[in-house]
């Protein structure tokens, strides 16, 4: 990509001066050149992300209305569910998978909140506030099936519990996972920051808990390091743990003291 390409490059000021008009000529074209490819090349491959994308939200949306039809139809047999291995495998595919996003970041990349007026589409994964068996309420992660514009409510899915545990909510307890990575080489502030206060999904379970920020990614590739909230611990956080930018998400409540 453009980005990398001019960090492989020297400046070109710093050898312009060494050589001849000649050669500063045939460089500045070089230079050009270079940058009309990685721009050309950045293009192709955003046109297949969009392609890719288009594809899996009709997947999805196909997925969805079959779900529904299922749920209705009394005819045919509960289905099973999912076994935990498998889904934790799933969502970790889905994190690793997230595609990374090359130039200035928009809105549900990284840290980077959706638009005040954004509304997830069927199929999309988010933090959503339920209540617990028990009258407590905790943040798990969720699917969209559907948002009804009259009552500016969401019907999602408990994403452990596919085609059992279906809730309704209002728009201020579903969060929007982020759909895109941001570069810490690039973007750090699109991240989060170390000790900023976050919603972050627990390993090997599907439920978000209070965490603070450790130490944000390093490389595109890497986890966050977060601090989860603790009370079995005598400063009140648990050891650091690998938590992906897909499952951390801004908290909105004010921190314990």
């Amino acid at each position: 990509m453009y980005l990398h390409i001019q960090k492989s490059l020297p400046p070109y000021s710093s050898v312009s001066s060494a050589v001849s008009p000649y050669y500063r000529t045939k460089l500045r074209g070089l230079y050009t050149t270079a940058k009309a490819d990685a721009e050309a090349e950045c293009n192709i491959l955003r046109k297949a992300l969009d392609k890719i994308a288009e594809i899996k939200s009709l997947l999805e949306e196909r997925r969805i209305a079959a779900k529904i039809a299922g749920l209705y139809n009394d005819s045919e047999p509960p289905r099973k569910t999912m076994r935990r291995g498998v889904l934790m495998t799933l969502l970790q595919q889905s994190a690793m998978t997230l595609p990374l996003w090359i130039g200035k970041p928009p809105p549900l990349c990284g840290a980077i909140p959706a638009s005040g007026d954004y509304v997830a589409r069927p199929g999309d994964k988010v933090a959503a506030r339920v209540k617990a068996v028990d009258g407590d309420e905790q943040w798990i992660l969720a699917e969209v099936v559907s948002y009804s514009h009259a009552t500016n409510k969401y019907e999602v899915d408990d994403i452990d519990e596919e085609g059992k545990e279906r809730h309704t909510l209002s728009r201020r307890r579903v969060i929007p996972l982020p759909q895109w990575k941001a570069n810490p080489e690039t973007d750090p502030e699109a991240l989060f920051q170390k000790e900023q206060l976050v919603l972050a999904l627990y390993p090997q379970t599907t439920c978000f808990y209070r965490a603070l920020i450790h130490a944000p990614p390093q490389r595109p590739q890497d986890d966050y390091s977060v601090l989860f909230e603790d009370t079995s611990y005598a400063d009140g956080y648990s050891p650091p743990l690998n938590v992906a930018q897909r499952y951390v998400v801004a908290c909105k409540e004010p921190k314990k003291k």
